[in-house]
């Protein structure tokens, strides 16, 4: 599988080419483009809690929906901890205006329930979308350094299993835009969390530099994880855009040192025909 962009009325954004192959599903990793917000939230900002002014975001996510084809209505969202708690969502989690308080925390959502949206943010970590064609159920997952020491892409497979008799072979997964190995540059900490997690399989995605610091390739290792959990190589697409790298397309938390909008993915299930 792979990532192809998209630009629908000036609206860019990213999809997986497996799911759309596939079809029953509507899903979009966004851009920074597109939008109508202004400073430094331009243009395409999908973070209430940024600073930006929340009519600017509202007409953001009705035109990022509309271009990816998901009603902003029944939108899912959650509170992002850095954790691995993946959460099952129904219809009744749909938001009751965007700006709603989210009484919940977890780093993943999933359904089975045609319309749900489910909806994770990134702004250097990592957006991951799963979508099982033959159970008809989908998930979407946050994994920063963290998540992914504890395996939230792992309890995302796994709960999709028992929850709703998902076979992993089956499971189509595509892991969005987020820092890339050239530069996320880090202390002992984050490369030692991986090897206590993953054992001898993590050391192909960490680079000892000649400082003592560390390179992490946190994408190569969610699709270690993935592969681990029973997903086929060939069913996980991986985007090559860093965060870090694209200013003008992507905010990047490093980059920006917290002063940003937010990317945003988003994964529904359609009806079926």
């Amino acid at each position: 599988m792979n990532i192809t962009e998209r630009n629908v009325n000036g609206v860019v954004y990213l999809t997986a080419d497996g799911f759309e192959a596939a079809g029953g599903v509507a899903h979009g990793f966004s851009t920074r483009l597109g939008g109508v917000s202004q400073g430094i939230y331009s243009s395409l900002n999908l973070g209430f809690r940024r600073g930006d002014d929340p009519k600017h975001v509202a007409e953001n996510y009705r035109i990022f929906c509309a271009a990816i084809g998901v009603d902003p209505a029944k939108l899912v969202f959650t509170n992002q901890v850095h954790g691995d708690i993946v959460r099952t969502v129904t219809a009744a989690d749909a938001r009751e205006g965007l700006n709603a308080v989210v009484e919940y925390e977890a780093d993943g959502l999933m359904t089975d329930v045609p319309g749900v949206a489910l909806t994770v943010f990134s702004a250097d970590c990592l957006p991951i979308l799963l979508y099982d064609p033959v159970r008809r159920a989908v998930a979407a997952v946050h994994a920063g350094w963290r998540g992914t020491a504890s395996g939230i892409v792992t309890r995302a497979v796994e709960k999709m299993r028992d929850c709703y008799g998902t076979d992993p072979a089956d499971l189509l997964a595509a892991i969005g835009p987020g820092i890339s190995k050239c530069c996320f540059e880090t202390h002992e900490d984050v490369p030692n969390a991986m090897t206590e997690a993953m054992g001898a399989c993590a050391l192909h995605s960490i680079e000892v530099l000649p400082t003592g610091k560390f390179r992490v390739d946190l994408k190569g290792l969610n699709a270690e994880r993935l592969e681990n959990a029973g997903v086929l190589p060939e069913h996980i697409a991986v985007s090559q855009d860093c965060t870090a790298c694209l200013p003008e397309r992507y905010w990047s938390h490093r980059v920006t040192q917290g002063q940003r909008g937010s990317q945003a993915a988003v994964i529904a299930l359609t009806d079926p025909v």
